[in-house]
This record gives C-alpha cells, structure tokens and sequence, in this order.
C-alpha cells in the first residue's frame, strides 16, 4: 500500500466542520473534566503505580478491537496473541493502521499518538520504528496515575467481581492519586446456573464471605454481604453484562428456591428453570441497587466467542464477538415495571449494541421516568462496535428525538487501555459538531452560552449529578 502522507492531520479543529463549531469545542468542551463511569481497568496497575514502558504493552495487549483489524488484514495470530516479540507485534500493527482508513482505530491511533505523545506523523510502516522509540521513552517514565492525570480524568469507575477484596481500590484511595477510582458491582458469574463455571465461583464466593452455600437464602445472604461491602469501599454503580437474552419470567421465592435445591442436587436444570433463576435474581439485585441509591447499568446484544476454533486456542473474549439479534423490549419491560411496582426501581443506563434497536431502547428509558429525578432512566452512550462517529451520531440523534438529550450522562471509555481517554475528546467534538450543524440549519436557537452550558453538562456536570459520587 503506498505510504499516507505524514503532514499533521489530528489538528485543533479535527472534525468540526464550521465556526460554530469550534467555538462549542473550545470554549465549552474541550477543558472538561473526566468522568469514565465505566471501563475495564487494572486497578493494581494504578496502585502499583509503574511505568508501563513499551507502547504495544499498552496498546495491543487485551485490545480485541486492533487483534480483529489485524486478523482481517491477514496478520497471523503469532504477531497477535502469540509469542512474536513486542517489537515485531508493534510492526504488524504499524502495517496494518494504514488499511484501517474509515475505521475509528484509525482516528484513535492518531488522536493518541498526539495527545500522550506528541506525534503527528500517520503510523505506518515507515514511521513506525521512530514512533515506536519515541513512545516507549515516553512510557519509560509515565505511569498510569500519570497518564490519567494528563487527560484531566478526574475519576473511573472499573469493573469489578463480587469476590474481589478490593485491595487495591482502598490502596488508591489511602494514596495521592489525582483520579480518583471506584469498583463497579458486576455479579455476570451468578447468572450462569447450570454451567461447570457455576459450580466453581460458588466455591470462590464461599471462601470470599466464610460460610457455605447450601440454599438460595444463603446465596442471597451472600450477595448482600458483597454489596455493603463495595458501597462501603465506594461503589455506587452495579453493571450487568453476560451477552445472552433472558426471557424474563417472575417466579415466587419458593419456585425458585426448589430451582436451586435442584441444581445444588445435580439435577439438570431446564431452560424455564434457568430463566426463573436468573430473572429473580436480577429482581433481587434490582431492589438492593435501589436500596444503596446506586445507578444499575445493563450491556445488552453482544453475540460472544463465535469462532470455536480461536476460542479454543487462544481462549475467550478475544475479538469474535458481534452484534447479536435478540429481542430485548419484552424483558427489559417486565424487569423494569416489577421493580417499578413496589418503587424499587433504580437509577439504570441500557447499552445496546445492535443499532437496529435504538429506538426500542430510548423509548423503552422513557416508559418509567420518575419526578424528582432528571433522566432517571439512561439510554447509554454507543458502546463496543457504535462507539465511532456514525454510531455516536445515531445515538446522539434517536435520544434527542424520543428523549431529553440534555440530561445525557455522555460518554465513557469501557476500555482495558491507559491510553483510551482521548475518546472522550472524539465524542466531544463529534457532539459539538452536531449542535453546530443545528444552528446553521437553524433548527435550534442561536444561542452560544445556553448551547455551549448544555454541552457542559452532557460532557461533565450531567454524571456528577447524575452519579452522586462522594
């Protein structure tokens, strides 16, 4: 392929499209706080505290979306997930960028390399060992404390087990940290009864609380137990994740109960029982979410481990996941309105991943609004596969047209990498772009400081409101 020109392409004014446009980002946006209220970072990492000092470590190691890019451009697995040296992965990466034009790593590959580095030059192959050299002297001194310092983010929430100890979240806090971190309660493994896994997490929350699990009194005693113990360390967010739809079904106690006396025997359980299981206790966990006053989020319509063969030699959540096409508005209606019935339902943000169900999730928020509370109900950011600009625009367009977007709580990262955050700056500039756009269509008033205040909000203040973090 030959070589893109390496004159500065991620300028001042990187996708704003007008005058107007600019002045949204820069005087409004740009300065803003970060809160990432949802990602997957290491928090010993940040306790630790050191270097990260090479830049494919912090790139390519976990990043699903560059190990799919790199696959379809031919790169074998040994320069992906395989023993090739840091060096050479770092290459195959370099050759790759340039066929990933029109994808959003392309846009984040550039964005990061100018934001903690510096660099304007378009990685390819012939910039890649200078690049390669200048980014590793850079990480060679900067920690992740650092790099979340340079980003102005001001807190993450990451996400986290209910067997965790959270050992290193109370390390974080005990330090003199500019960001400060939160776990986030994600009880995915209780969901899977019936599974060999089940068995063995079983053990692991056993040995976590010090008593046995020998009922479904004894499970939810133990679910209790780990969620005052993580409000007590901070947490005020719960997340749900597993992939798979539910057939949400209300089961009494009993029934459910026999459920898991049935399973605790041995016998195998059908998939009526499973979901009798499973739709209680996403009742149960509902109601002590409310209780603590914590925002409950759910990930809804990914289609996971597709490839049986590279699960099997590599392992899972490795880059074949996609969207998948289940149907979610019956389940999530029946969950909401039984927690909504006894006033029990809490603060929630729905993340959906199949754009075919946008609006069916932001009509689906505003069915149980609530007085008192300013967009109690959240239909979350474009996440995994929607989190580039036309996926941003979608979701930005369908909450404006069937809810309020200026109580949007914005955009996280819900990455593993310490070098993600410059996608807070991407949707940023995507959104003010968007509103300026409004005004030379003249579809909304042409009203900088109530425009750019609004802006504010949904990059910043909305989720320090919304959040009510200490």
């Amino acid at each position: 392929m030959a070589q893109i020109n390496s004159n500065a392409f991620i300028t001042d004014n990187f996708l704003l499209q007008s005058k107007e446009a600019e002045v949204l980002y820069h005087q409004y946006a740009k300065d803003m706080p970060i809160i990432d209220y949802h990602n997957h970072l290491s928090a010993k990492e940040i306790a630790e505290d050191k270097p990260i000092g090479n830049i494919t470590k912090a790139w390519l190691a976990g990043d699903h979306y560059k190990w799919r890019a790199m696959r379809a451009n031919g790169v074998e697995e040994t320069f992906i997930t395989g023993p090739a040296s840091l060096d050479e992965k770092f290459l195959k990466w370099a050759e790759t960028v340039p066929y990933t034009l029109r994808n959003p790593l392309f846009h984040w590959t550039q964005l990061e390399l100018k934001r903690y580095f510096g660099i304007d030059a378009i990685l390819q192959l012939d910039t890649a060992k200078e690049i390669y050299e200048k980014a590793n002297a850079v990480l060679a001194s900067k920690t992740p404390a650092q790099l979340l310092k340079d980003m102005n983010v001001e807190l993450v929430c990451t996400t986290d087990d209910p067997s965790d100890t959270l050992e290193y979240h109370k390390q974080i806090a005990k330090g003199n940290f500019f960001t400060k971190v939160l776990p986030t309660f994600r009880p995915d493994e209780l969901f899977f009864i019936g599974q060999s896994r089940y068995v063995s997490y079983l053990k692991k929350l056993e040995a976590c609380v010090a008593f046995s699990i020998d009922s479904l009194s004894d499970l939810l005693k133990a679910i209790d137990s780990r969620i005052a113990y993580f409000h007590d360390h901070g947490c005020r967010l719960s997340d749900y994740g597993i992939g798979d739809a539910i057939d949400f079904i209300e089961a009494t106690e009993g029934e459910v109960t026999a459920v898991f006396d049935k399973f605790l025997k041995g016998v195998t359980l059908s998939n009526t029982e499973v979901n009798k299981y499973r739709s209680y206790l996403l009742l149960h966990l509902g109601k002590q979410y409310h209780k603590r006053n914590w925002v409950q989020q759910y990930h809804l319509g990914a289609l996971r481990d597709n490839n049986s063969r590279l699960k099997e030699q590599v392992g899972a959540d490795v880059g074949c996941d996609s969207i998948a096409d289940y149907p979610w508005a019956t389940a999530m209606s029946r969950l909401f309105n039984a927690l909504d019935a006894t006033d029990q339902l809490a603060k929630t943000v729905t993340y959906n991943l199949n754009p075919s169900q946008n609006e069916v999730f932001a009509t689906m928020m505003g069915n149980f609004s609530e007085g008192g509370v300013p967009g109690k109900m959240q239909w979350g950011s474009g996440w995994w596969f929607l989190d580039q600009k036309d996926g941003i625009e979608k979701q930005l367009n369908t909450l404006s047209n069937m809810g309020l977007l200026s109580r949007f709580v914005g955009m996280l990262t819900d990455s593993r990498s310490f070098l993600s955050f410059p996608r807070h700056e991407y949707f940023r500039r995507i959104l003010c772009n968007l509103i300026a756009e409004d005004i030379n269509k003249r579809l909304v008033p042409n009203d900088m400081v109530f425009l750019g205040k609004m802006i504010q909000d949904i990059c910043y203040n909305n989720a320090v409101n919304y959040f009510e973090f200490n």
